[in-house]
């Protein structure tokens, strides 16, 4: 028992301590740089461990348990991750094709039982079709050709979850311009609309589109609201980037970010107006 850890957050983190290292941190209001220094270390080791981008040592994570001053249960507990690190989850399998910070999110979301997620400028990635998720991969990426095939392989993998039994509810609110921008050609875009409409049918996903003339709407950008099964789990708020990721899960966070998908779904089409517009845009790609 961790009475310390959300328990949604144990299995995410399971494949990836380092989050709770930098939780540890912040909470003692500390940089990496102060940290570094007190344990005779470089600020950027502490990075390193913090973002993933190197494995987290046990023996590294009862120094830095010992400095913050844990109890010895979260201090075991955290060492035990580390070494359960090895112990790679089905997304893990696929090496440098899923970033560390990402490969929090799917741990995340593979337990999650609610997912509310705005999309400004592409179509959510449970919902793309393999051409479409693949131009997405392809553009402008700095990823060599084999990380673009196990990224596009994990996207796809991800989609069981939406057809399981026990599927999340899945609420994704779009903008228009999502659904009206091209990627790739005509002929892909038609296929990809295509299979949002089918995707809908389900009953786990819903699919509203905000429309050019919405207005102003409370967002600066994408975002995930995660909620998860057990009471004890509050949510997580996950906004992501070209590199890296941002997770959060206070009260004040999740409040607001809930505040901006209910206003956000408001303004727009109902569910089955936007599948209307779905059809409509779709359509015209034929011409």
């Amino acid at each position: 028992m961790t009475p310390d850890l959300p328990r949604s957050w144990v299995r995410a983190a399971a494949s990836a301590p380092s989050i709770e290292l930098k939780k540890l941190r912040e909470k003692n209001s500390l940089t990496c740089a102060q940290v570094g220094a007190a344990l005779d270390w470089s600020g950027s080791k502490v990075n390193r461990m913090e973002t993933g981008n190197g494995r987290v040592q046990p023996s590294d994570v009862d120094v830095l348990c010992r400095f913050y001053e844990t109890t010895d249960e979260l201090r075991e507990f955290l060492k035990s991750l580390a070494r359960q690190a090895k112990t790679r989850s089905w997304w893990q399998v696929h090496g440098s094709g899923v970033p560390e910070w990402f490969s929090i999110y799917i741990g995340l979301e593979q337990d999650a039982s609610t997912l509310r997620q705005y999309q400004c400028e592409v179509l959510p990635g449970l919902l793309q079709t393999e051409p479409y998720a693949r131009e997405l991969h392809t553009c402008g990426s700095y990823m060599p050709p084999e990380d673009i095939d196990r990224a596009v392989r994990v996207r796809l993998e991800r989609q069981s979850m939406i057809s399981a039994p026990d599927a999340p509810d899945c609420w994704f609110v779009v903008s228009e311009g999502a659904v009206r921008r091209v990627i790739g050609d005509r002929e892909l875009m038609r296929a990809q609309l295509e299979h949002v409409l089918d995707a809908v049918q389900r009953p786990s996903v819903t699919l509203q589109v905000l429309p050019f003339d919405a207005g102003t709407c409370p967002t600066t950008g994408p975002f995930t609201v995660l909620g998860f099964p057990d009471s004890e789990d509050p949510d997580v708020v996950y906004r992501d980037g070209i590199t890296d990721a941002m997770y959060l899960e206070g009260e004040p966070h999740v409040r607001e970010y809930n505040r901006a998908f209910d206003e956000l779904r408001a303004a727009a089409l109902s569910p089955r107006r936007s599948m209307q517009l779905v059809n409509s845009v779709m359509k015209e790609s034929t011409r």
